[in-house]
């Protein structure tokens, strides 16, 4: 494995994880252009470790949060209204979890033969995009997260498995639509990102004790690691500060902009 494109694939991984540009469309295309088309098991799991410890270590407080309220007799954590909240985000998360684990379980064959038709990336792209400009003209409102609209926000973290589909984009995009502040739903949107995130590694895991990586690709395995959960930090707070400023529809006019650059591309060469 080369050491520079497990470093550029890894950063590819962190950026796009996170931003609403498609992580996995972008890793399709990376590897496409640097001829890096089979990294191997080992190394697409801890590309996504990488990203979960980037998203565990942004928002340490509200996971802080949520693991004490679960240890925290319910009495005296109705008395805190925050530490409640973040009761209710437990089972939230649980909830908007569930699509994705259905999909990830009796869909996975076929998701992986969608990874391999590029075509399907540059379209999704384009939808991705849409959604991110459409984000331009909602209205920021002030309802909470609840189960049914944990939900429904799971439901698009289950479709957006489809490569070139972000799954921040639509998670933010649905809660948006569904009347969450911007920030709000942003906020559910990386922390519900962690169990999937875990998912799809143990969902891997089998393949990797059957071919575990050999030694001399630990060291690139590790760098693409560092690399992602590095990049993914700095994706997370450079989105958060994009989604204050209500700036989301800039990241469709880039996703436009691929879109078409790979369309180019792929019936040109």
């Amino acid at each position: 494995m080369d050491f520079i494109k497990a470093i550029l694939l890894g950063i590819i991984q962190g950026l796009t994880e996170f931003l609403p540009i498609s992580s996995s469309g972008h890793l399709v295309i990376g590897s496409e252009l640097l001829n890096f088309n089979d990294p191997g098991i080992a190394f697409e799991v801890f590309l996504h470790l990488g990203t979960l410890l980037a998203v565990i270590v942004v928002f340490r407080r509200e996971l802080t949060l949520m693991v004490r309220a679960l240890i925290t007799p319910s009495e005296k954590r109705r008395q805190d209204p925050e530490l409640n909240r973040m009761f209710l985000w437990n089972i939230y998360v649980v909830i908007a979890t569930l699509p994705a684990v259905v999909v990830g379980l009796f869909l996975k064959d076929s998701i992986e033969q969608v990874f391999d038709n590029i075509l399907i990336t540059f379209f999704m792209l384009a939808v991705t995009g849409t959604i991110m400009l459409l984000t331009s003209k909602l209205s920021d409102k002030s309802k909470e997260v609840s189960s049914s609209r944990s939900l429904l926000i799971g439901v698009a973290q289950a479709i957006a498995i489809l490569p070139g589909l972000s799954r921040s984009g639509s998670t933010i995009f649905t809660g948006m639509l569904l009347g969450i502040n911007r920030e709000t739903a942003a906020r559910f949107s990386f922390i519900m990102s962690i169990p999937a995130i875990l998912g799809a590694a143990v969902l891997k895991l089998g393949d990797l004790v059957s071919a575990p990586p050999a030694g001399n690709e630990l060291v690139s395995i590790g760098a693409g690691t560092l690399a992602s959960a590095i990049s993914g930090y700095f994706a997370i707070v450079l989105l958060m500060g994009i989604i204050k400023k209500g700036r989301l529809h800039w990241f469709g006019y880039y996703c436009f902009l691929v879109s078409a650059i790979g369309f180019t591309w792929y019936f040109s060469r």
